[in-house]
C-alpha cells in the first residue's frame, strides 16, 4: 500500500511486528491488560521498522500504562486505553489530524465511539460506528498531503494515495469489532 507514497514496507513490518507479538502470547498469559499491552508495545518498538514500530509501539504502551493492574476492559476503559494512544501517537509523531497520517482515523473513530457510547448503544455498536468512521478518516487521507513521514517527501504527487498507518489502524479496529459480534 505504500508503495507509491513510502517504502513498501508498512505491510511487511507491521507483519514481522505482530508475528513476535504473537510470539509473546504464553508470556502474557495470565498477566494484567496494561502489562500485556505494554509488553505488546515494547515488542513492535523492538521489531518493526520506520515509523510504524515506534507509534503502533507508543500508542499500545500508554493504552497499556491507561489499563494498568487491569484484569478486564469495559467499553469506558477501552476508550480510555484509545485515548491514551491517540494522545501519544500526536506526541510521538509530532502529528496532528488531516496531515495524511493514522491520526485522521484514529481521531474520527474515537469521536464517533464516544458518541455512540454516549447514545447508550451497546459495545458492538459502538465499535462498529469506531470502524466506520476509521474508514471514512482512510480513505480521506487521499485528499490530504502529507507531512509526516516518508510519505510527506513526495508531496503532492502522494494526492489519491491512502495513508497505510491509517490503514492498518482501520483494519485494526475492525478486527477488535468482529471479536465483540
Amino acid at each position: 500500500m505504500d508503495q507509491p507514497i513510502g517504502d513498501s514496507d508498512h505491510g511487511i513490518n507491521l507483519a514481522r511486528g505482530f508475528g513476535a507479538v504473537k510470539q509473546k502470547a504464553a508470556v502474557m498469559e495470565g498477566q494484567d491488560i496494561g502489562t500485556a499491552l505494554k509488553t505488546a508495545g515494547m515488542t513492535l518498538v523492538s521489531t518493526v521498522g520506520g515509523a510504524s514500530g515506534p507509534l503502533y509501539g507508543s500508542a499500545f504502551m500508554k493504552g497499556g500504562m491507561a489499563l494498568a493492574g487491569k484484569k478486564e476492559m469495559n467499553l469506558d476503559d477501552f476508550l480510555y486505553m484509545l485515548d491514551a494512544a491517540v494522545e501519544a501517537v500526536k506526541q510521538r509523531g509530532k502529528a496532528v489530524e488531516e496531515e495524511a497520517t493514522m491520526l485522521d482515523a484514529m481521531c474520527p473513530s474515537l469521536g464517533a465511539m464516544k458518541a455512540a457510547r454516549d447514545e447508550g448503544k451497546a459495545a458492538a455498536e459502538v465499535l462498529a460506528e469506531g470502524v466506520k468512521a476509521a474508514w471514512a478518516g482512510a480513505a480521506h487521507t487521499k485528499d490530504l498531503v502529507a507531512t509526516k513521514g516518508r510519505a510527506s517527501y513526495v508531496g503532492e504527487r502522494g494526492l489519491g494515495h491512502q495513508d497505510p498507518g491509517a490503514t492498518s489502524y482501520s483494519f485494526m479496529l475492525e478486527v477488535v469489532a468482529g471479536a465483540l459480534k
